[in-house]
C-alpha cells in the first residue's frame, strides 16, 4: 500500500518551457513593420499632409476661395522657394493669422519694381507661368525694391483682389514664415489635382 503524501511537495522538479523561435520571430517581425508603418504615417501627415484653405480670391484662377489645398512642409528645409513657386505663409510671422497663399515673383537678391502696369524683375519684365494683366496699384514697389538674403516677393494671381507684397502690412516674406509648398488642390472633388 502506498502512503499519501499530504501538503505540499516541494520536491517537484520544474519543466522547462520550450520557446517556440518561429512564433517570437514573427511577432517581432510584426512590431518592426507596424512601427515602419506609423513612422511613415507620421512623417507623411507632418511634412506633406497640412491641409489648408485657401481664403478670399487672391488666386484666381489657380486658385479659389473654396479650394482645400496640402501643403509640403519639407521641401523647403532642402531647397529654398523657387521663382513661381506657390508658397503658404504666416504674414510677419503672426501666427493668429490664417494662411496666406501667394505666388513667389522674387527670390532673395532680386530687385522688383512696378512701373506703369507691368512687373520688372531685376531690370526685366517678368514672364512667368501667369501672365499678369497691368498692375494698377503697385504701393510700395514703386520703387525698386531689393530683397535680403532670406527674403521673398510675393504676388497674388488675382492682382486687384490680392493682399501682398505690394503692401507694407505684407512686404517681403523671410523664409521663416514660409510654411511650405502648396502642391495639390484636395477639394471640392471637381477640382482635384496638382498645382
Amino acid at each position: 500500500m502506498r502512503r499519501r503524501k499530504s501538503g505540499l511537495n516541494f520536491n517537484r522538479t520544474h519543466e522547462k518551457k520550450k520557446i517556440n523561435f518561429t512564433i517570437v520571430r514573427e511577432v517581432l517581425t510584426w512590431a518592426i513593420e507596424i512601427a515602419i508603418v506609423l513612422a511613415l504615417a507620421f512623417v507623411l501627415v507632418y511634412f506633406v499632409g497640412l491641409r489648408t484653405s485657401v481664403i478670399g480670391r487672391s488666386m484666381e484662377p489657380t486658385l479659389r476661395g473654396t479650394d482645400e489645398i496640402l501643403v509640403d512642409r519639407f521641401v523647403y528645409k532642402l531647397i529654398d522657394p523657387r521663382r513661381d513657386d506657390i508658397i503658404v505663409f504666416l504674414p510677419n510671422g503672426n501666427e493668429k493669422s490664417h494662411y496666406y497663399v501667394k505666388r513667389v515673383i522674387g527670390v532673395p537678391g532680386d530687385t522688383v519694381r512696378i512701373e506703369n502696369g507691368t512687373v520688372y524683375v531685376n531690370g526685366e519684365e517678368y514672364h512667368g507661368e501667369l501672365e499678369y494683366e497691368a498692375v494698377t496699384d503697385p504701393g510700395i514697389a514703386e520703387d525698386e525694391i531689393t530683397l535680403g538674403a532670406d527674403e521673398f516677393f510675393v504676388l497674388g494671381d488675382n492682382l486687384d483682389s490680392s493682399e501682398d507684397s505690394r503692401y507694407a502690412n505684407i512686404g517681403n516674406i523671410s523664409k521663416d514664415y514660409i510654411i511650405g509648398k502648396a502642391w495639390a488642390i484636395v477639394k471640392p472633388k471637381t477640382r482635384m489635382g496638382i498645382i
